[in-house]
């Protein structure tokens, strides 16, 4: 069975209580729900991971490559400058679909550049929880290739 990793960087565990009018008011728990439910209705298994802390989604990356076929990443503020989370991500050689709630190019300056779409097979971006879903089915896609 496909597997996917889904990984939330820092700040998607106040979902719901953080910039509710960027990112909505649903928590990550529900989005963790909808995700695994999209996931079971399209034959995948999939595990969701949150972590504040650039080396637990490091570590978390590194692991994947024996584990998952793919991973989606929100890695929120990470980015924008987290080389390390980039690196590991060409490490691992896994497909890995960027995402984010909100539109990044719609926003402050600084989110208009990420360090790690570079590496990624595509970024879904403004599309909000949505954004996860369409992720997963163009993971799928691309291993069935």
């Amino acid at each position: 069975m496909v597997h996917f990793l889904v990984i939330h960087g820092p700040n998607l565990n106040l979902l719901g209580e953080r910039e509710p009018a960027v990112y909505g008011t649903a928590t990550l728990d529900s989005l963790n729900s909808t995700i695994l439910a999209h996931a079971e209705s399209i034959g995948v298994s999939c595990e969701t991971f949150q972590s504040n802390h650039e080396g637990e989604i490091i570590d978390k990356i590194q692991k994947a490559r024996k584990t998952a076929d793919g991973i989606i990443l929100n890695a929120g503020a990470f980015t924008h400058y987290s080389y390390a989370i980039r690196d590991a991500l060409a490490s691992v050689k896994l497909p890995v679909i960027e995402v984010h709630l909100s539109n990044i190019y719609a926003r402050e300056e600084f989110r208009h550049h990420s360090v790690i779409a570079p590496v990624c097979l595509g970024q879904i971006t403004g599309l909000g929880q949505k954004g996860y879903l369409l992720a997963m089915d163009a993971l799928l896609d691309q291993i069935k290739q």
